[in-house]
């Protein structure tokens, strides 16, 4: 399946079936349609384990991006596949607080950091202005693309 979905941490007010629905929108608004991400939906605990394995920073974050288009070593003998874009670790803990914060409900700020970690997982960064500039761009495209329609 190209959107996976792990929930390590359950929160009822995520539904596993809409946020793979909204994501696979901006997917295939990116000609992307069949993509391969993993998402990791979890706990502070967690998600600050694996950002001091891998970032050196021993404390909780919203989202870790795992991207699988990144250099990879010349003594790895597959290609990457253009389809597998990689993996997004998510803390629900984090992701609730800052909706608390913004005042928008746990799905939207959910899906704007999902996106987030998607764009990083298409080589968008925000080191530098004119890149902060161009992933906010693409960011705020995105959100209305899977934006929930009214029928």
């Amino acid at each position: 399946m190209p959107l996976e979905i792990i929930q390590q941490h359950a929160h009822p007010a995520v539904s596993k079936t809409r946020i793979r629905r909204r994501l696979q929108l901006c997917l295939n608004h990116l000609k992307l349609s069949q993509a391969e991400i993993s998402i990791l939906l979890t706990d502070d605990a967690a998600i600050r384990e694996l950002n001091h394995k891998y970032r050196g920073k021993d404390k909780p974050t919203d989202i870790l991006s795992f991207g699988m288009r990144e250099q990879r070593s010349l003594s790895d003998p597959l290609p990457p596949d253009d389809q597998v874009l990689g993996d997004l670790a998510v803390s629900l803990e984090t992701i609730e607080r800052q909706a608390a914060e913004r005042s928008v409900s746990l799905e939207e700020e959910l899906i704007f950091i999902l996106i987030h970690g998607l764009l990083h997982l298409l080589g968008y960064d925000h080191a530098r202005s004119l890149d902060e500039k161009r992933m906010q761009a693409m960011h705020t495209l995105l959100l209305a693309v899977c934006r929930p329609r009214l029928h």
